[in-house]
Formats: C-alpha cells, sequence, structure tokens
C-alpha cells in the first residue's frame, strides 16, 4: 500500500470546489430518523454551550470545535469509501440552513458547499445522479413523490422533513447564521486520502476490522465475564450475551447498542445533560456515547460488587430486559392485539417510548405483570402524544428527552397500580388538554400526524360499530392504493366566496380538523374538483366516518346507529357542507376523541 495521507478538515474545506462520487456497490443512504436526531442533537447542543444572544458574529471564531470522525476517500477520483452516511447528513443539513437565512451573502456561502451550475445543469458535490431530481425539489420547494425512487432517494426526501421539524426545535430564534459560522468551520472531520481505491478499502478494513475499534457493546461484555469468577458460568454467560446480540443485530442496525443504551438509561441513568450553557453531561448523555465505561465506573452504584452479582446481571437481568426490548420493537413495526399503542406511539416517530417503557419493568417481574406494565404505559403515551399533538407541541426526541427522563425515574420498577395512578396523573395536570382539538388543522407541522389521528378516529368508530378493519392499513404508505387525506371543501374559494372575506381565512377554514376524512388514493384522485353533492355519493360505501355524511348510512346499519346513541355523538347526515358544518364536525371529531383517549382506559390494564 502506497503513503496515506491525513489532515483536519473543516466543511467549508470538504466540500468547497470539489465533486464526490460514491460506487453503486454501496450506494445506498440507510441513516433513519434517530441518527439524524443524534445528529442534529450533539450537533446543536455542542453550538449552544458557546452561543450567545449577546454575541457578535467574529465572536464564533473563538468558539469549540466538534470532531466528526473521518473520511476515507481514493485520491484518482475523489471516490467516499467512508462517510457518506455524515457527508450526505450534512449536506442536508447544509440545505435546511440556506433555506433559512435570510442574507443573500450568507445563503450564497452555503450553496456553494452543496451544488454549482454550469451551463445551467446544476451538479450537487456529492454527486450521485439519481439523487439530483429529489435535491432540487428541495431547493426549489415542490412536491417530490419518492416511492418507486431508490432507497437512498426515499430516505434523503424523509431525513430532510426530519431535519425541518428538528431544526425548528433546536436553534433559538437569531441564531441560525451564528450556528451557521460554526457549523461551516469549526466542525472538522479527519479527511484521510489513499492513492488507489483498493488502498482506501485496505485503510477501511484496518480502520474497522482491529481491536481498538471493538464496538462499545463488546467491551462492555468484556469487562463483565471477566468478573465472572466460575469458568463454567463465564462461558454460559458468554453464550447467552453471543446469542442476543446475533438477534438484535438481526433486527437492525445498531440495535444490539440501542438496547444497550435504554435498559441503562431506563434503569440505572440518574442525572441528565442540562440544555444550558457550561452544562455538565450526566449519566444519560455519558451512557449513549460510552455505556461500557459507564458500567464500568458506576458498577458499585448499580448493585455490581461480587462475582454473582455479574452473573446475574448477565444471564437473568441482560436476558429479560433485552427479551423485552425485542418484543417492543416487535409491537412497533406490526400491529399486535393487546399491545396497538405501542404501534400507534412508534407509527407517530416517538422514538423515546422503549427508554419510558422499559423503566417500569423490574427484574424481578412475571411475563404477566411485564405485559400488565407494557399496556399502561404504553396507552398513556397514546394519550401523552395525541394531546400534545392537538395543541402543536413537538414530540421531538430533543425538546422531549429531558422530560422523559425525569417521568423514566418516576415511574422505574413501579407496580401496575402505582405506574396507572402516576400516569393518570400526569394527564390529568398536563397544562394542555384533548380540548385543542377546537382550533386543530392542517399545517406545515401538522401534516406528519394527520393521517395517523384520522385514522384513528375511522378505526374507532367502524370497530365500534362491529366492522373488521385494520388501523395499520390506514397508515401504511408502501401498500398499492394508500389511504391519503381528502378535503371535503375543494380547493376554490370562487365556490366558497359569500361566506368569506378574505382567500387566506377560506384556506384556514378548509384545512381545519371538521373538513378532512381519509380515502384511498384513487379515490381521492377521482373526485378531484367534484362538487359536494358529487362527492356525497361516492363518500357512501368507503369507511364510516366518509360514509356517515350520507344519509343512507342511517338506514339498515344498527351497530353504527346503536354506537351513536349509547355514546350520545352528533352524527348526521350533511346535504351540504358549509363553515358551520364544518364546526359541527369539529365538535363531533373532538366527541370521538375525548372517548379514544380517555384517562380513565390507562387503569383498565391493571392486573
Amino acid at each position: 500500500m502506497k503513503k496515506i495521507l491525513g489532515a483536519p478538515k473543516s466543511i467549508r474545506e470538504l466540500f468547497t470546489g470539489v465533486k464526490y462520487s460514491i460506487h453503486y456497490y454501496q450506494r445506498e443512504y440507510q441513516w433513519g430518523r434517530k441518527q439524524i436526531e443524534e445528529l442534529v442533537e450533539d450537533l446543536t447542543g455542542e453550538f449552544l454551550d458557546y452561543y450567545s444572544p449577546d454575541h457578535e458574529r467574529q465572536e464564533v471564531e473563538k468558539y469549540g470545535h466538534y470532531f466528526m470522525g473521518s473520511v476515507v476517500l481514493t485520491e484518482d477520483e475523489n471516490a467516499i469509501i467512508d462517510g457518506q452516511q455524515r457527508l450526505t447528513s450534512l449536506s442536508l443539513l447544509l440545505l435546511y440552513i440556506t433555506k433559512h437565512l435570510h442574507d443573500e451573502h450568507d445563503k450564497a456561502e452555503v450553496l456553494n458547499l452543496i451544488y454549482s451550475q454550469k451551463y445551467g445543469k446544476t451538479t450537487f458535490n456529492i454527486n450521485v445522479e439519481e439523487r439530483t431530481q429529489c435535491l432540487e425539489a428541495i431547493i426549489d420547494d415542490v412536491e417530490f413523490e419518492p416511492e418507486g425512487h431508490p432507497e437512498s432517494v426515499q430516505n434523503i426526501w424523509k431525513r430532510y422533513g426530519d431535519i425541518v421539524n428538528l431544526m425548528i426545535d433546536n436553534i433559538p430564534e437569531g441564531s441560525l447564521p451564528f450556528f451557521k459560522d460554526w457549523l461551516i468551520d469549526n466542525v472538522q472531520f479527519i479527511k484521510i486520502v489513499a492513492q488507489t481505491e483498493q488502498d482506501a478499502h485496505k485503510i477501511f478494513v484496518s480502520m474497522n476490522d482491529r481491536g481498538l475499534s471493538l464496538t462499545a457493546a463488546e467491551m462492555l461484555k468484556g469487562f463483565l465475564l471477566s468478573e465472572i469468577a466460575e469458568n463454567d458460568e463465564r462461558q454460559k454467560a458468554n453464550d447467552f450475551w453471543k446469542t442476543k446480540m446475533l438477534e438484535l443485530k438481526s433486527l437492525g442496525k445498531e440495535q444490539e447498542s440501542d438496547c444497550i443504551k435504554t435498559w441503562l438509561r431506563a434503569q440505572y441513568a440518574d442525572s441528565i445533560r442540562e440544555r444550558k450553557k457550561n452544562a455538565v453531561p450526566g449519566d444519560f448523555d455519558i451512557i449513549g456515547t460510552a455505556f461500557h465505561k459507564w458500567v464500568r465506573e458506576k458498577s458499585s452504584f448499580i448493585g455490581l460488587k461480587k462475582s454473582a452479582d455479574y452473573n446475574q446481571f448477565v444471564q437473568q437481568e441482560f436476558i429479560l430486559f433485552t427479551n423485552t426490548y425485542v418484543r417492543i420493537l416487535e409491537y412497533a413495526n406490526t400491529l399486535t392485539d393487546g399491545f396497538e399503542h405501542i404501534f400507534y406511539n412508534a407509527n407517530r416517530n416517538f422514538t423515546l417510548q422503549p427508554l419510558i417503557l422499559l423503566a417500569a419493568i423490574d427484574k424481578s417481574d412475571t411475563k404477566e405483570v411485564i405485559d400488565s406494565k407494557l399496556r399502561i404505559v404504553s396507552c398513556f403515551l397514546d394519550q401523552f402524544i395525541s394531546i400534545r399533538i392537538f395543541n402543536y407541541k413537538t414530540l421531538d426526541y430533543s425538546a422531549m428527552t429531558y422530560a422523559m427522563f425525569m417521568l423514566a425515574k418516576r415511574i422505574r420498577r413501579k407496580s401496575p397500580a402505582e405506574l396507572a395512578d402516576i400516569l393518570s396523573e400526569e394527564i390529568n395536570t398536563m397544562e394542555f388538554k384533548i380540548d385543542g382539538i377546537e382550533g386543530f388543522s392542517l399545517n406545515g407541522w401538522t401534516k406528519r400526524y394527520m393521517l395517523h389521528q384520522l385514522a384513528r378516529l375511522t378505526h374507532f368508530v367502524e370497530k365500534q360499530s362491529g366492522k373488521d378493519t385494520r388501523f395499520d392499513v390506514y397508515v401504511d404508505r408502501t401498500i398499492k392504493n394508500p389511504y391519503d387525506i381528502e378535503h371535503i371543501w375543494v380547493d376554490h374559494y370562487d365556490r366558497y366566496e359569500s361566506e368569506f372575506e378574505t382567500e387566506e381565512e377560506f384556506q384556514r377554514t378548509r384545512n381545519m380538523f371538521g373538513d378532512l376524512v381519509i380515502l384511498p388514493q384513487d379515490i381521492n384522485r377521482s373526485l378531484n374538483d367534484d362538487e359536494y353533492s358529487k362527492k356525497l355519493e361516492k363518500y357512501y360505501g368507503q369507511n364510516l366516518l366518509v360514509a356517515s355524511l350520507n344519509e343512507n348510512c342511517y338506514t339498515n346499519n344498527p351497530n353504527f346507529l346503536r354506537f351513536k346513541e349509547s355514546n350520545n355523538l352528533s352524527f348526521k347526515n350533511e346535504p351540504d357542507y358549509t363553515k358551520q358544518t364544518i364546526k359541527e364536525r369539529q365538535k363531533l371529531y373532538e366527541q370521538l376523541a375525548r372517548l379514544i383517549w380517555d384517562v380513565n382506559k390507562i387503569k383498565e390494564f391493571v392486573i
């Protein structure tokens, strides 16, 4: 292998005047929301340690630096061998920044790091042709349909949406130009350049295949096993560990690490870093970056004092919490009878759910008790999430971590009855209530939740009326004919002008919760600009929530009528759909929501 060149480079230096390629055999961009959350949290958290609203821009030069690791490149064609996940994600973050900066010079500075134009053609600095259409749609603020495109393109579109939502909550107003300056000049990589692609791959393998690059999970295993005195027990513990690690790895990238972090944070972390300048990392934060060191340093605190403690920690506690974590993942991915709320919460990307669920478990719990606790806590989380959504309150990881960690400590190892009492009180004392629905509507923030919330109402009405439907079908975007949000009012101000003083008021009303239903995509598109009277004919025969607008729904439908009467619900057919009708329909949706997210349901799962 020829000489290797390595040097520290800022983002500005890495992206200025260069085009990178990514070879076809490693082209997929696979980062999920979790990785983007961690990236944004880490970068904004580090930046906010130095930033003050009193600072002038030039003071950013004195801010501390942040190290992003290494990138491995080939010298001959600038191919990225290692580091494309981080570089692609940073490109998306730069895209967000340039679209939200006001100063044209600042915008131009960042745009030069993302793409260049020559003879009217846009070429991105990470130059992969299949991504161009998606990235241009982001730049131009136009709609893009990711379905049918390669995995990388679909993930890029989703991750950009995640960045938009996360940055709104992470960067204080007025600080974005400062963050831009810090990001492009104070965030650094080690750029490793090999003279040939073959040498680059040798470097990549060497960096990832030597003892020094053992994962935190492997180092934790080594420490725990070294403290078990008996050879037979040590071998048995090793076998258990290896089996569980293989199972976790089969469920997804980094799941073995995520499982251990979540278990230790849920059961043992006693502190967390506060979101303020110069705050000290707590147990929660240290476990997230080096849990193997944390366990070694905190061994006495978590009850590891003699060989038998270490043996029990691996062969009993580790196994119990790993098995429970795996079950949580299964319930999050597949709608399962008895554990529906776990699926509901995961469907809205509430990534802190496993932390809260595992916090409630005691290592001496039976499966029956664990099941009860999973149901109680997930039911609470479903109510908590929906109340926040209806009141336009963020659920993003960075904004919710502190509150959820403090809640995890409160419910740690409580009995089912104690859990239900604590969590019911938590709902009853929330600053916001379910009646936030009164002002709930479709907008740029709520669109990520609206399909779910409408699907919940739809599925509830049908289930209570004896119809056999599945919620997961309503929210599945991968099926051939997925469900879409349908505006009952078409987007024609001229048809409703008499009811409004301005078109803006019309649009606000049209986007109200009460003007929305869900329909299969083909039905939704076929209705297009139809008058309400024509739509009404087609609504009958669809799901009950939308069919209830048609008078035919109230004949020969005893189960639905019984459900309506027993709950005193204001369902009625609507031959005309007016501004007043939307308000009345909004009230009906509130009635349904109060039944679905009734705080008393939390206690129904106590055994």
